[in-house]
């Protein structure tokens, strides 16, 4: 793990959707990293919003990430179309308590202001799938940090004041209270809806599909990066009952995998469908030797993240 911190200027315009149905890009300029930076400082999380109309957003003043008002309410959890997958099954109904979510995927610019508050551990590695330079190159500070672990990414957003987002949190911010099959709607996925099947090969610029906008106004939930989200996985975990805010499945001795959604750059359209579930094995805190494997977990140039919050 990477212990030079790198410095360089946060630059970057972000392009985020609107509210409910008709999502347009707007411009969102990201705060530059301040002079003087406290080691390990933690902010504070945003004021609360009981009320708040969906859609409706605020900014961080940790990173400039926007975040979307996701309501009190009752949907459909799990595959409801003929690509249907096990560990999809069964479908249930799911009752949510209201939170936010961030509508992008974090960026290089702002994990690097954490990284230079001292907070942070810089990614795994400096490039991404077809770039040698990526993370340290101002040219993509506005694309998702990528190569981070699990427990990176919980950092991260305890860092800004938020936490990763359950898995049952994503989906409803994906789908709303209908029964879509992507974000968008029912459309079949093409190259305006969203980064996969490898239409560009890499990474792209956060929010850059205005038409693949959730129900929320949620941007990149369909491709760009899979994204870790808190839970751990179990495969028939959706037989289990838990249909009230659910967090997911305790952990179990040496098991480690987490929940990672939403896909990515490469995958193809069945695998962009929200409902659909991957596992990748997550960090261990526990292990002895922060540099191992058992303590890193897995990390990839297809996987980032998001955060959400109370």
């Amino acid at each position: 793990m990477k212990k030079i911190i790198p410095i360089f200027t946060v630059i970057a315009i972000f392009v985020s959707g609107c509210s409910m149905g008709n999502a347009q890009p707007t411009a969102i300029a990201l705060p530059t990293a301040p002079a003087t930076l406290t080691p390990a400082a933690v902010n504070a999380p945003a004021e609360g919003i009981t009320n708040g109309e969906p859609g409706q957003e605020r900014v961080s003043t940790a990173d400039g990430m926007p975040a979307a008002f996701i309501p009190d309410g009752t949907f459909r959890m799990g595959a409801l179309d003929p690509e249907e997958k096990k560990d999809e099954k069964p479908d249930h109904t799911v009752t949510m308590k209201n939170f936010w979510m961030d509508k992008l995927e974090v960026t290089n610019a702002m994990y690097a202001l954490c990284v230079q508050a001292g907070a942070c551990e810089p990614p795994q590695t400096f490039k991404s799938q077809a770039r040698e330079s990526y993370f340290n190159n101002p040219e993509f500070n506005d694309f998702p940090v990528v190569y981070v672990t699990w427990l990176q990414a919980d950092t991260y957003c305890k860092w800004a004041g938020r936490r990763l987002p359950t898995e049952a949190e994503w989906e409803y911010a994906a789908r709303g209270n209908d029964f879509r099959t992507f974000p968008w709607g029912d459309d079949r996925p093409d190259s305006s809806h969203g980064n996969f099947n490898y239409f560009v090969g890499d990474t792209t610029r956060v929010g850059s599909y205005p038409a693949g906008a959730s129900p929320y106004g949620i941007l990149d939930m369909a491709g760009n990066v899979t994204e870790w989200v808190s839970d751990y996985y179990d495969g028939d975990y959706y037989a289990q009952g838990a249909n009230v805010n659910p967090t997911g499945p305790n952990a179990r001795e040496l098991y480690f995998n987490r929940v990672v959604r939403g896909g990515n750059f490469q995958d193809v359209f069945d695998d962009v469908r929200l409902a659909n579930r991957a596992s990748v094995r997550g960090s261990n805190p526990k292990a002895d030797d922060i540099y191992s494997e058992d303590y890193l977990g897995e990390f990839s140039p297809k996987i980032g993240f998001r955060c959400a919050s109370d």
